[in-house]
């Protein structure tokens, strides 16, 4: 390789660097902005001043201390740590599948948390962390059930998929046949948590999402080489010193909780796992890929549909109805570039 080469690929590869530094840093002041906003508005509104002081204790403030830490910061913290959960399981999934279509949403492993909620809900007139434990618990069976399922002398993407859509719907189907047995107000609780808010979490959810998601995150990025090298094909990751399996099943793991965790503390939030990577992408060019971009990305999401859903609409509603109106046009939009280009499987 000549010098020339090496000075272009080093040169190449500092701008990425530039770039996914930059969009990094401008996503997380968005995200820290929408934070702060969602914690401003309401019947009594503040300023970013006062909401910053109350969250840092900076200053005490009773009456507002009360709206910020007791009434508003909950909310805004799940819909901080859900955001970001999706958006890094949904980018590791395509990444991961290769397939823009790949998102936990649609390959089974929503739809398993959600059934196992529901049912709780349902038959055992669970609520709180028990809730929260069946949808986890939903969600990592769904997944191991694929992950056996899909193995044929390793797993590909394109037969993951498949198997996940049938999964997918096969859980749909017992959902409807569970809410069809409920009664009256079990009903109506399995559906509120069905379609999905960040206001519904308790503090003992919350907490357990909070403690978990640094941990995963890092996780998540610590093993982002490996997600690089497995994009380029099992051949080629071989070559380079990657063990295509461990680092595969470690990387749907970790995604698996990421999405578990989000699910359980807020219900199936749908479309922001699958919007959030491509989103990413676009803003970061050439430095594509960014698990950490793609999780800042899913929280400036879900900031703004919860914002959206609460306190623009004639009557505030769950967040998840407002990422499912953005998201099913997107969607048509994706399936039909994807068949276009004759990508996506």
């Amino acid at each position: 390789m000549t010098t020339a080469t090496l000075t272009a690929l080093r040169v190449t590869r500092r701008h990425r660097a530039v770039r996914a530094a930059g969009v990094t840093t401008a996503l997380a002041g968005l995200v820290a902005a929408l934070f702060v906003l969602t914690m401003m508005v309401g019947s009594y509104r503040l300023s970013a001043g006062q909401v910053i002081i109350s969250v840092l204790h900076l200053e005490e403030n009773p009456g507002v201390d009360f709206v910020v830490r007791g009434l508003r910061l909950p909310t805004a913290l799940t819909g901080l740590a859900v955001g970001l959960a999706l958006g890094a399981s949904g980018t590791i999934f395509q990444q991961l599948l290769r397939n823009p279509l790949a998102s936990p949403d649609f390959v089974g492993v929503t739809s398993g948390a959600s059934l196992a909620a529901v049912g709780g809900i349902v038959f055992l007139q669970a609520a709180g962390l028990v809730v929260c434990a069946f949808a986890l618990g939903g969600a990592l069976f769904a997944a191991l059930a694929m992950y056996l399922l899909a193995w044929r002398d390793g797993v590909s993407g394109y037969r993951f998929i498949l198997i996940g859509i049938g999964v997918a719907a096969f859980f749909d189907g017992l959902i409807g046949y569970v809410l069809s047995r409920a009664k009256l107000t079990e009903a109506r609780q399995a559906m509120h948590w069905y379609t999905g808010s960040v206001g519904q979490a308790s503090e003992s959810e919350l907490r357990i999402l909070l403690y978990a998601l640094p941990a995963l995150l890092a996780l998540a990025v610590l093993l982002q080489r490996h997600l690089r090298a497995l994009e380029l094909g099992d051949d080629t990751a071989r070559a380079l010193g990657t063990r295509t399996e461990l680092s595969r099943a470690a990387l749907l793991a970790t995604a698996v909780l990421l999405v578990a965790l989000a699910v359980s503390a807020a219900g199936p939030i749908i479309f922001v796992a699958l919007i959030a990577g491509p989103v990413a992408n676009r803003l970061l060019g050439p430095a594509t890929g960014g698990i950490a971009a793609a999780a800042l990305t899913g929280a400036a999401l879900l900031l703004t549909a919860d914002l959206v859903a609460v306190h623009l609409l004639p009557a505030a509603l769950p967040t998840g109805v407002v990422t499912g109106a953005v998201g099913a046009p997107y969607l048509l939009w994706l399936l039909a570039t994807t068949n276009r280009q004759g990508v996506g499987g």
